[in-house]
């Protein structure tokens, strides 16, 4: 049973860390001019909606709420069509061999790759494994089979696409270094975004059947997700959540991290260390994976206010002009335009009101999965003060566990997204390849997911009147089908984020 004095005290102590900024301004100010390096383009936000997160910071969640959050996906008359996707089999000759050349983050990569194998069973072609780009934010430089396991992919998709590891001696020189030198026959750069298969079989298959090996570089998005064979698509699915796992030692961290997660005992980040990593205990505890992108990329690319002054906003349009010569279509719009129509990333802050307002209690286990939060730790102050249980890798797991991830961006996704595909519920908190992908993964395998209201969030926290029983009321009415509830792709969306009807069968 819940002591409620116990929990007041701890709303109480955790008001006081989040809200001594503001009390007491004079204590926390000087930071600015002693360390002038790390403030220096943004001043730390003060809280932005301070009414509603005093609310949720007094907030008493009815068990019967509480106990509805965390109940598991009812049947929903879905689920995976038969693991083979093809009846075909492997091709009696290979046309050639395919290279693709992906670039991106961890998961437009991982669309790559699934889109990749489609071509090569559409061409009858042997698909060498892809090579991954450095990603120019990220500066990631870890290969396929540093992150995936290539024998496994090989093995699982044996009978429907022959695959290498690499282009055989007598196509050696088929080298990224090769095209980027000069213009090259073998090489494909015309594929256009969304392309046909007949595409592919009217502009690939020649160049395979002239110089046995074709090279399409840039690959990314460039396979429509329409007027595909019913094979083709099962395949895409076969490839995204059944061929690609992540290598050995990133599965054992996860494993760990999320058995720390769900230690029944409520300890602190060190005493998890000191706690046997297969335990099974009957008691285990259940948690939210969130992922928190905003880093700085994100919050430029967004053209949104997000309270740091006028030194963040110059930074950030700064930061667009070098990035993307101030090509940013969200530019030209206020950001109360953008709020309204859903365009801005939830902020921490916004997030933590988020999923307090939906009935999670301080007692919340939260698994943060990010890379680094634009601001830092003053940044999401607000959410650790609603959600003191926060974690993430590094408070989970020791710097000598972490040691094969460190630096390694793409390392770092795959740890967070094993962890998120493992917890009771998953939440982002903006749109975006790692969010697109964990949904239609969760939806494949009916685990729930709650999908922000991103137009109605950004209605309420314009609303700077509204209390917290009111925001608390909205939030409720428009989330209530968007936990989980199947969603059929509608024409031109993504199969990997709307698996049904292309991959998933009506039981």
């Amino acid at each position: 049973m819940v002591d409620w004095r116990q929990a007041r005290r701890g709303c109480a102590a955790a008001a006081m860390v989040v809200l001594a900024p503001l009390i007491f301004p004079s204590l926390f100010s000087p930071l600015g001019f002693a360390y002038p390096s790390v403030f220096s383009e943004w001043n730390a936000p003060k809280p932005r909606h301070l009414p509603l997160l005093k609310g949720a910071l007094q907030r008493e969640i009815p068990n019967a709420q509480t106990s509805d959050l965390w109940s598991p996906l009812a049947n929903q008359g879905w689920k995976p069509c038969s693991k083979r996707s093809s009846s075909s089999g492997l091709p009696m000759n290979s046309e050639g061999y395919i290279q693709v050349f992906l670039d991106g983050g961890l998961n437009q990569q991982r669309m790559g790759i699934c889109d990749a194998v489609a071509v090569a069973k559409i061409l009858n072609a042997t698909l060498i494994i892809p090579h991954l780009e450095v990603n120019p934010v990220w500066q990631d430089s870890s290969s396929f089979d540093e992150i995936f396991d290539v024998d496994h992919f090989i093995d699982t998709l044996k009978g429907e696409v022959s695959i290498v590891k690499e282009p055989p001696k007598e196509y050696s020189w088929s080298t990224r270094e090769y095209y980027a030198t000069a213009i090259r026959a073998t090489r494909i750069k015309t594929a256009p975004v969304h392309a046909s298969a007949n595409w592919y079989l009217d502009n690939v298959l020649p160049v395979l059947q002239s110089y046995g090996i074709a090279a399409i570089s840039p690959f990314s998005h460039r396979l429509a997700f329409d007027n595909m064979p019913v094979e083709i698509q099962r395949l895409r699915c076969k490839v995204n959540f059944q061929a690609l796992i992540f290598v050995p030692h990133v599965r054992a961290l996860g494993d760990a991290l999320v058995n720390r997660l769900r230690s029944p005992y409520g300890k602190g980040a060190a005493q998890f260390l000191q706690e046997t990593t297969d335990s099974k205990d009957k008691q285990a505890r259940k948690f939210v994976a969130l992922h928190l992108r905003f880093d700085k990329d994100m919050a430029a690319h967004s053209a949104c206010d997000f309270g740091g002054g006028k030194a963040e906003k110059l930074a950030l349009a700064k930061y667009r002009q070098v990035i993307w010569q101030g090509r940013v279509l969200n530019s030209q719009f206020t950001d109360e335009e953008l709020r309204n129509q859903g365009r801005c990333p939830l902020t921490p802050e916004e997030i933590g009101l988020l999923l307090a307002a939906l009935g999670f209690n301080h007692n919340t286990r939260l698994y943060l999965a990010s890379h680094k939060v634009y601001g830092g730790e003053a940044r999401i102050s607000s959410l650790r003060g609603m959600f003191p249980l926060m974690e993430d890798k590094k408070s989970l797991a020791s710097a000598d566990e972490r040691a094969k991830i460190k630096g390694k961006a793409s390392l770092l996704a795959a740890v967070d997204y094993y962890v998120s595909m493992h917890s009771d519920v998953f939440i982002s908190a903006s749109p975006g390849n790692m969010h697109n992908a964990l949904v239609g993964h969760r939806t494949y395998e009916n685990l729930k997911t709650i999908r922000p209201n991103m137009a109605l969030l950004g209605q309420l926290f314009l609303n700077k009147s509204m209390g917290w029983s009111e925001f608390q009321d909205a939030v409720l009415e428009g989330h209530k089908n968007r936990q989980g509830q199947i969603r059929l792709r509608k024409p031109k969306q993504s199969i990997y984020t709307y698996p049904a009807t292309d991959c998933m069968c009506q039981a």
